[in-house]
This record gives C-alpha cells, structure tokens and sequence, in this order.
C-alpha cells in the first residue's frame, strides 16, 4: 500500500507513548514532531502538515488526554479522527442525474490511467444496476480509442466513438446516443496532456458547455505526489470538478496526495483505484483509510472484498468438508484461487486490524502462491482427492511439470497436512495456536 513507510513510522511513535505509561506535555510533542516528519517524508502538502500537527497537539495536551488512564490510545483516537476529518470525513458519492443519463466527465493528465480508470468506474456502476456508456473523447493519444473498445469490450460495456473528430461533437453525440438506447450514465473518457495548458483546458471547457455534465471528476496518479496536488488545483480552477479518483493507491509511492487533496482543494475523493485488474476500484472511505494508515485495519472493505469474490455456498461446503475431516487437496486449491481473485495477500492483512507493517512477519509471499498453485495443478483429479497415493515417481512427474523441486511438492504436503491437523484442534485453542505458529517459515503464502 502506499502508506506503508508511514504506517510503519506513526506505529514506531506511539508504541514509545505507549511505553511511557503517563505522557507529560514534553512528551506529546515530542511525538507530534516525529509525526510530523513522518508526514512529510510522506510527501503531504507542508501547509497541510502544520495545520494537521497543530490540531492533533491542540487536542492531544488538553485535560481530559493528559488524566486519562491510557492517555497514547487517546491519541491515537484523535490522530485517526483528525486523518479522518483531514480526508473528507464522510463519504462523498457520485451524484447521480434526476434525468437520465447522468454525465460523468472524466478528466486529468495523460498518463494519470483516465481511460482505464474510467473505465473501470463504470464496471463499477453497472454491478450496481446502472447501464454505463464509455465515449471516446480523447482524438488524439494514439490507440486512445483503441483501448477504451478493448477495456469496455472485456467489462461488457458499449463504446460510442466517432473516430478523431471535435471532441466536443462526440461528447453530445454520445448524450444523445445514451438517450435512444437506455442508456443512464454516460463516462466521457476526454483527453490529456503531459501538463496543463491552456488548449487543453479550453477544449475541457467547450466539452462542459455543450453537455453540462452531471459530475466532473478528476482522475490522478497517487505515485506523483505533490505534482498530483497541484495538478488537481489547477483542473478545479479551471472546471470547478466535483471530486477526485486517485489511481495506483496499491502503489510503493508515499501516498502523500490522498492526504493533501481534499484541504488543498476542497474537493473530496471518491473513488481509488487500487491495482491494475478491472475490478480494482473501490469507493474511498476516508474513516476506513485512516485506520488503515495507523496499522488499525479495515474489516469492513474486507468484509465487501469477500462479498464481492467469494462464492459463499462453496465455502460452506468446504467448511463442512473441513469440520468432516475430508478436506482435499482440490478443496485447497479452490481457496487459493478464491482468495486470488481478492487481490494480493499483502493488501488483504494490510486490512486487518493489527497486520499493519508486518508483512515479513506473516510472510505473505506472492511467489510462494503461484508455486503452490502450479504444483496443485500438475496433480490429477484423483491425486488432489488422494495426496496419500503420491509416491517418488509421482512427485517427480508433479515437480517437472510445475518447474519446481520434488522437496517443493513435499512441503506443500505437509503444510496440507499441518491444515488438517489445525482443523481437528480447532477444539483446543491453545494447539492451534502452537501448530498455526510453526508455518512460519514454512513458506506459506500467509
């Protein structure tokens, strides 16, 4: 996630506040002045810093802080509501037209991932029951039209294009197309640049004129940091956008732009793209991205994560298949590919309470799942039901074919064996905390 390093550094600060029991004033601001860094190093606006800082102080050396019996929680308290407030606070949504079709006018910068972004945006809206139209706007970036027709083809969603002619035509064109064929959102994927300037801006404005569209949202690159927040300023001078969809949030950038966007401009995000798959869009929570910045987790987005990828009947059947003892190696294979399809494993503990910044510890490794995988594949049907039935020339026939080592397959088989043994002790916490213990190291992707 972007905010790893400072998730790590706001966690190092208040485990020493923790430690100290009682806090002095001294020792409030001594805090403050390593959060401080730590936002900065982060690459948040230093306007926004110092009016962020000054709050949290403001708050955290007040009486009822100082007198409290666990006065660090209570900062951490105030430190997550004023991140909170910092982002927006609440939930901004999209607004949707009273008359449809509701306009979406997506611009931004090239490079910023508009066209992919968007549409992703739109596959978004239409597994909630919208029918979503993509119009090529943007004439001028070679194969612009190209993959707009490409992501829209593989998200089920129509493209409206015209080819490389005024944009601001295609845009009332596209209106009107909606109009005739049911259509009840139209997403305007228009062009950038590689900076702002005004014959771009003056082609955004004619395109706002001629469809007056019902939200325009700026869509930006998280991984430029200040560069993002400036270039947000100068599209809602311009446009005066209603909200912002920060792209690469599952990057390794330091994450600064989401912290300073919404009291740079005013303006709330309202949706993150968090990976390159056309499902990895989400609505931005601005209470949920707090917790998850102070290593708190986010159970609730977990919980819609799971919702939306896992096929619950079959989880029962294989819970049951579990507390049955005929849990198989097939079964296995099928929870790899359905916590596959919720993304990496390092972002699912990212959202879990306490999992902050300990990715080496539970040793989430990417490469390890992809290896189980392969060799769970190499296996026949009867040998996933069977795995006692895996002989020596078994094993080497299931290793060649994974492109792994015999000693791979024997360590997936005893870490199957170890999950078997975890289910029966289930009845006896104290086991299956021991046995859960010894995977470390074992090379378990979790």
């Amino acid at each position: 996630m972007a905010f790893e390093s400072l998730t790590d550094k706001l966690s190092a600060v208040f485990k020493r506040l923790r430690g100290k029991g009682r806090l002095s004033e001294a020792d409030v601001k001594e805090a403050m002045k390593e959060i401080k860094m730590a936002l900065l190093e982060a690459d948040v606006n230093f306007k926004v810093v110092k009016s962020f800082v000054a709050s949290v102080t403001e708050r955290a050396v007040g009486q009822d802080v100082m007198e409290s019996l666990t006065p660090a929680q209570m900062i951490v308290k105030i430190v997550n509501e004023e991140l909170t407030a910092l982002m927006g606070g609440g939930d901004s949504k999209l607004a949707i037209s009273s008359a449809p079709p509701t306009v979406v006018m997506l611009v931004g910068l090239q490079g910023a991932g508009k066209t992919t972004n968007g549409a992703k945006l739109a596959g978004l809206m239409k597994k909630q029951g919208k029918r979503p139209l993509l119009a090529a706007c943007d004439v001028y970036r070679p194969a612009a039209i190209k993959q707009l027709e490409v992501v829209g083809e593989q998200l089920g969603i129509p493209v409206f294009q015209m080819g490389q002619i005024d944009p601001v035509d295609i845009a009332k064109a596209a209106v009107e197309h909606a109009k005739r064929h049911g259509s009840d959102m139209v997403f305007l994927d228009t062009a950038g640049r590689l900076h702002v300037d005004e014959a771009l801006m003056d082609e955004l404005r004619r395109v706002k004129e001629a469809v007056n569209p019902t939200e325009i949202l700026l869509v930006v690159d998280a991984m430029i940091g200040q560069d993002a927040v400036t270039a947000a300023k100068a599209f809602d001078d311009v446009l005066d956008i209603d909200g912002v969809m920060l792209t690469k949030l599952d990057g390794d950038a330091r994450g600064g732009a989401a912290l300073s966007i919404r009291a740079v401009t005013g303006k709330p995000i309202k949706f993150a793209g968090t990976g390159e798959k056309l499902d990895a869009v989400e609505v931005f929570h601005p209470d949920r991205m707090a917790s998850r910045i102070l290593g708190m987790g986010d159970v609730l987005s977990l919980i819609e994560k799971a919702e939306q990828n896992l096929d619950a009947k079959k989880a029962a059947e294989q819970m049951e298949r579990l507390r049955k003892n005929k849990f198989t190696l097939a079964d296995f294979y099928d929870q790899l590919i359905q916590l596959k399809s919720m993304g990496s494993m390092e972002d699912i503990m990212g959202m879990m309470p306490g999992m902050g910044g300990k990715k080496l510890d539970l040793s989430v490794d990417e490469g390890n799942l992809k290896r189980i995988e392969a060799i769970i594949q190499s296996m026949t049907p009867y040998e996933r039901e069977n795995p006692g039935v895996l002989n020596s020339s078994r094993k080497k026939r299931i290793a060649a074919g994974s492109g792994t080592q015999v000693v791979d397959v024997n360590r997936l088989l005893k870490q199957f064996d170890m999950i078997q043994q975890l289910t029966r002790q289930f009845a006896n916490p104290k086991k299956a905390k021991g046995l859960f213990g010894r995977f470390k190291g074992m090379g378990m992707p979790f």
